[in-house]
């Protein structure tokens, strides 16, 4: 057998690649798949009451159904530590990632996409305000997304803990679509600088 220099073979292996991406399609290359490393883990009561099993259940839904949706769609990385906490009217997050569920009714996967929000930094980083939150975002990357979703006229608007469109802070904004458009919003302000 013939000795081949090794440029040879790296020629070779570069004329190979060139060839299967050209036979790829289009959209593939375009595509790019992001993986979140999201965790999270429940505290609970040595032993629960019958309320807060409920409770515990509830959250254990919402909180798995919010993580596999950011870390299907995301490149973030957080550890989270979700609590059952009567006392909270609504549900609560930290940047120290500490997530705080209340009553019942907030124990939704709404509820913990925009709570993850604010573990991530959402109204909770100091870099918040400088990105334009008490009044219109102005990271250019969370822009180009709401402007590619709502036309060229659309923005971000943002006060000292929430934003909006997409930020799900409220009942009325939770669907499928809205939801995934949140994650990749929120992705993009941490790419942004957040």
């Amino acid at each position: 057998m013939p000795k081949m220099s090794l440029s040879r073979f790296t020629s070779v292996g570069v004329a190979i690649a060139a060839v299967l991406a050209l036979a790829a399609p289009a959209t593939a290359a375009a595509e790019v798949r992001l993986q979140g490393t999201i965790s999270w883990r429940l505290v609970k009561a040595p032993n629960p009451t019958a309320d807060q099993q409920r409770a515990y259940d509830l959250i254990t839904r919402a909180m798995n159904a919010a993580v596999s949706r950011y870390n299907n769609l995301s490149g973030l990385t957080k550890s989270i530590t979700a609590h059952y906490d009567p006392n909270v009217p609504t549900a609560d997050g930290n940047i120290n990632g500490t997530i705080r569920f209340g009553k019942t009714g907030f124990m939704t996967e709404r509820t913990a996409l925009h709570e993850i929000s604010h573990t991530i930094g959402v109204g909770t980083s100091g870099k918040w305000r400088g990105l334009g939150c008490g009044g219109t975002y102005n990271g250019s990357r969370a822009t180009a997304l709401v402007k590619q979703y709502d036309g060229q006229g659309a923005v971000i608007h943002c006060d000292s803990q929430h934003f909006w469109p997409y930020g799900l802070n409220h009942d009325n904004e939770f669907s499928q679509t809205n939801a995934d458009r949140h994650v990749r919003i929120v992705d993009a302000m941490v790419r942004d600088g957040l």
